[in-house]
């Protein structure tokens, strides 16, 4: 009987109001989704018994059998879903049930839009299924206890979805969770034995936990089938990873899928194996279609679980998988590691230590099957992975020369931001004499293309791979080399093309020489404080000046990213190229007065700045000088005070 004295009615977390009124709305369109999901949520409790009981065994209450049950009232026109799992506590209940404990969640809404397939697609890889009930239910009703609580701790909560809940202490004999739906007017076709059954099989099959539902037969006199005492089993309650591959099916293998990873989209492609010798264990890990929410999360990945001898034991075990593979999902059991096994354990262990590595191969395996055979699937995946996978390169040492194959790029061949260059399509393609591939850094597409350190190349027509995305720089500087080739920034700044067309780079003196050298050293005077040298381009043709490193400096694109990180970044100071060929470096060459000359100077500099995309740090003053030129060139008699 209830304690009525103990009964509150509360208000939902902001957020899962907002999530319920798209439960109803977003996910109509499938709804039979919402018994996935709650079988789903069933088995996971199963799980989590079963691992805690085996250090309590207690907690079995002398029912050791794990098992689900659904059931349902024609008359009363509800359905159920119960379990005999963890069960939960009253504050379980509230925290589980009444808020969102979950990182993300922020950003996880605020990816919601009103194309109603794009947030049910977001909704179910949240991971907030029991909300699902509200799709075919006006009222919910949740009767619980946890295992090892007595049974006046028993919670019972209930709610219309509209944002606001009730939860009181029942009594409740045996542990687990019932889940009553009451329906909608409009879904009495659900209150079938014969459409729950079609359902469960379709969804749920894979389910490791036994679900049961009641026989039923046909009475004659009636017409109609009768629900009897009899259970039946409805699913197979077998492993699916520990299946022989001929025996599943991809509809099967889908079907895990969207269980594990709770998405509604069938996988892009997945991997099943098993490993015997010295040690045993099976993977079965799939590649998403699209890009969970959490994503660009580094620190939270659960996209694999863990099981020993087909037992649960953790569903975020980041051991078994590096962060740059951190979109994969699926299942690794090992015959091998101890039940008991901790975090602390996953991380010294060796046995572990050889599934990661056998992981990580068969996901490299798998994309490079892809790349070889499916190109159009691969590139589907690169648009919403790439960016994740390129952190292999800095990050993976054993594996980078195949993550470097797996590698695309956009690139002067192409006319288009697409990433479809592969390092090996570049080589295939190098001129004769070239022994560099050559690259350019910058913080997007439109900067990496319009880079006037690619004007020299244009002309000669060597191909440059354009890096513009933020992991780019720590890719071109973790990956030396490609089949023999080295890997050269367009910017460096011993550029030497003289094999195949260009220049070679002059011999760098302490003083400029030459025909140019009086313009070089007013600019050095000039620019001082900016930059560390200036000297005659060999590789500009159109542009009047560059940026490029110092020697053993940054690169100036990553010395802006680090800065704009908040990073502290070693004071340099950038090499100033100008083309003496161009009417503006013609142009400041016979200007006499000072003045002028200074802040043309300090104008081409930050041109030069602008061209790569840079930012200026002082945008007013450069203003300012433009300003004043226009007024000279206009030929203005008194431009005024000088800034």
């Amino acid at each position: 009987m209830a304690d009525t004295s103990t009964k509150e009615t509360l208000g939902f977390q902001a957020e899962v109001a907002q999530l319920l009124n798209l439960m109803i709305h977003s996910l109509y369109g499938n709804k039979e989704i919402f018994l996935r999901e709650l079988v789903s949520n069933a088995s996971d409790a199963a799980d989590k018994l079963r691992f805690e009981a085996m250090t309590d065994g207690a907690l079995f209450e002398h029912d050791p059998e794990l098992r689900i049950r659904v059931s349902y009232d024609a008359a009363a026109r509800t359905i159920t879903v119960s379990d005999n799992g963890i069960g939960m506590s009253r504050p379980d209940v509230v925290d589980n049930i009444g808020t969102i404990a979950k990182s993300g969640t922020r950003q996880f809404l605020a990816q919601l839009t009103a194309d109603r397939a794009k947030d049910a697609h977001l909704i179910g890889q949240f991971g907030v299924g029991f909300y699902a009930a509200f799709i075919v239910a006006e009222r919910v009703t949740l009767v619980t206890r946890r295992a090892g609580l007595t049974p006046e701790h028993g919670v019972r909560w209930e709610s219309a979805g509209e944002g606001d809940y009730t939860v009181e202490t029942v009594e409740k004999v045996t542990r687990g969770t019932d889940v009553t739906l009451h329906l909608r007017a409009d879904e009495d076709e659900l209150l079938s034995g014969d459409r729950l059954r079609h359902i469960l099989r379709k969804y749920s099959d894979h389910i490791a936990v036994p679900i049961l539902m009641k026989k039923e037969q046909w009475d004659s006199e009636a017409k109609t089938q009768v629900v009897t005492d009899e259970d039946e089993q409805v699913n197979r309650a077998s492993a699916l990873w520990a299946r022989p591959k001929n025996e599943v099916t991809e509809e099967q293998y889908h079907e895990l899928y969207k269980h594990i990873a709770h998405d509604a989209e069938a996988p892009l492609a997945y991997t099943h194996a098993k490993v015997e010798g010295r040690q045993e264990f099976t993977l079965l890990l799939y590649l998403p279609a699209r890009a969970p929410f959490d994503l660009w999360d580094r620190d939270h990945r659960r996209g694999v679980k863990l099981y020993v001898r087909r037992v649960f034991i953790m569903d975020d075990a980041e051991q078994l998988i590096p962060a740059y593979l951190r979109f994969v999902r699926g299942v690794v059991d090992s015959a091998d590691l101890p039940l008991n096994v901790s975090r602390e354990i996953l991380q010294q262990s060796v046995d572990v230590q050889a599934i990661r590595t056998a992981a990580i191969k068969r996901v490299l395996t798998l994309l490079e099957e892809l790349a070889g055979k499916e190109s159009a699937k691969y590139q589907t995946f690169w648009k919403t992975f790439g960016r994740v996978l390129k952190e292999g390169i800095p990050e993976d040492h054993a594996n980078r020369d195949r993550l470097a194959r797996l590698l695309r790029c956009s690139s002067t061949h192409n006319s288009d931001d697409e990433q479809t260059v592969s390092l090996a399509d570049y080589v295939g393609r190098m001129k004769d004499g070239q022994t560099d591939i050559y690259y350019v850094t910058a913080d997007g597409y439109a900067a990496a293309r319009n880079s006037p350190h690619l004007e020299i190349f244009m002309k000669l027509g060597i191909e440059v791979l354009l890096l513009h995305e933020r992991v780019d720089e720590w890719v071109a500087t973790s990956l030396h080399e490609f089949d023999g080739k080295r890997l050269q920034s367009a910017a460096a700044k011993d550029l030497d093309l003289s094999a195949i067309g260009g220049a070679a780079p002059a011999a760098e003196k302490s003083t400029p020489t030459g025909e140019h050298a009086l313009l070089l050293e007013r600019m050095q005077t000039a620019l001082k404080e900016r930059a560390s040298a200036v000297r005659v381009t060999n590789r500009l043709t159109d542009s009047p000046a560059c940026l490029i490193s110092s020697e053993d400096g940054l690169s100036t694109n990553l010395e802006r990213m680090l800065k704009a990180a908040g990073q502290a970044v070693p004071a340099s100071k950038p090499i100033l190229e100008v083309n003496p060929t161009h009417q503006v470096v013609r142009r400041l060459a016979e200007e006499t007065d000072p003045v002028k000359f200074d802040d043309w100077s300090q104008i081409l500099f930050d041109q030069a700045t602008l061209a790569e995309g840079g930012h200026l740090e002082d945008p007013a003053a450069f203003v300012k000088r433009l300003n004043q030129l226009m007024l000279t060139l206009a030929g203005a008699a008194n431009p005024g005070p000088r800034a």
